[in-house]
């Protein structure tokens, strides 16, 4: 599967600190349940990349 390829699969989304001192994803849903840790550096990384995915979805919105 792809960026680009649409899907029928739900899933839940958590953000949050964990007690170690990390940033945890965590997916949840119909046979999936994937913990994913990350240095809080690693998370503002990924931050920066959702918000710029964001901008770059939203400029081909038209409202």
């Amino acid at each position: 599967m792809g960026i680009n390829k649409q899907s029928d699969i739900a899933a839940e989304l958590q953000i949050g600190p964990t007690d170690q001192g990390m940033v945890r994803i965590y997916l949840s849903g119909e046979g999936i349940d994937l913990p994913l840790d990350f240095e809080p550096d690693e998370a503002r990384e990924i931050a920066a990349e959702l918000l710029a995915a964001a901008q770059s979805a939203g400029a081909g919105e038209t409202g």
